[in-house]
């Protein structure tokens, strides 16, 4: 772990407030940089997922916004209730920490039955760490559309999107610092997409029993865990309008340190 250094991704203003339908077809998004594909969760240490994965973010006064784009030629979806344990499906998850400080960070998960589950962490579970399962982003935003055809294996799919607009409100008390940001701070976020080995099963899908999940991310974490924040990306904060101007990272994230022995 300690050769890779965290990704990190200048997130500009919208033009204006986002329709959340999951079409990332608006001027801002248009605009919008995506960052790089997604690579496993270990680094280096495993090959190239095999489907592309990528993600853009803009914010406002009011949200912080989240688009996704994941090629998948078989899309489906079984979890129907919110707050079920969402990665047993194939989905998409979100993690802030706004203040660094690996403590009090949120995470968000969805399927792509737009089913979700958010909750809120005072600090790793391996560091004995209890979630928050009543933990909900109030007024959260959020929308998926598929480019295929939804639990159908008898065609080809193109993939799914998601469209998420987490309001400042529902964070701050968890934050640590200004919420919303101010133009230059510096917030650890990550992302994962959780994909399963799968088999034909009545017309549908059934998860394959006794395989474990692919787990593809942004910034890789050099383990199978992604409950560690000191391993997540930099988002940076800008006060520049996307599209009318290019900003720079204030610093350049340094590679983990080696543990003390």
């Amino acid at each position: 772990m300690s050769e890779i250094i965290p990704e990190q991704y200048m997130c500009y203003r919208s033009t204006a407030p986002l329709v959340i339908d999951g079409h990332l077809t608006e001027p801002s998004w248009k605009r919008a940089p995506w960052t790089q594909l997604f690579v496993d969760i270990e680094g280096d240490k495993k090959p190239i997922p095999r489907f592309g994965t990528r993600v853009m973010m803009l914010w406002d006064e009011t949200y912080f916004y989240f688009a996704a784009d994941m090629e998948e030629p078989h899309v489906w979806g079984t979890l129907t209730a919110r707050d079920s344990v969402i990665c047993l499906d194939n989905d998409f998850e979100i993690f802030v920490d706004p203040d660094d400080d690996g403590r009090d960070y949120m995470e968000f998960e969805i399927n792509p039955l737009n089913v979700v589950w958010d909750l809120y962490l005072p600090k790793q579970y391996n560091k004995g760490g209890q979630a928050d399962h009543g933990f909900d982003f109030d007024g959260i935003k959020h929308a998926v559309q598929i480019d295929g055809t939804l639990n159908c294996p008898v065609d080809t799919d193109r993939g799914w999107s998601v469209e998420v607009a987490i309001p400042w409100t529902s964070m701050s008390g968890y934050a640590g610092t200004d919420c919303p940001p101010k133009a230059g701070d510096r917030w650890r976020v990550n992302f994962s997409r959780v994909e399963w080995e799968f088999d034909e099963y009545k017309g549908g899908y059934l998860k394959r029993e006794g395989t474990t999940c692919d787990n593809w991310t942004w910034s890789p974490q050099g383990v199978i865990n992604m409950h560690e924040p000191d391993m997540w990306g930099y988002v940076q904060f800008s006060d520049i309008t996307v599209g009318e101007g290019q900003d720079e990272f204030s610093e350049i994230p340094a590679a983990r340190p080696e543990p003390e022995a």
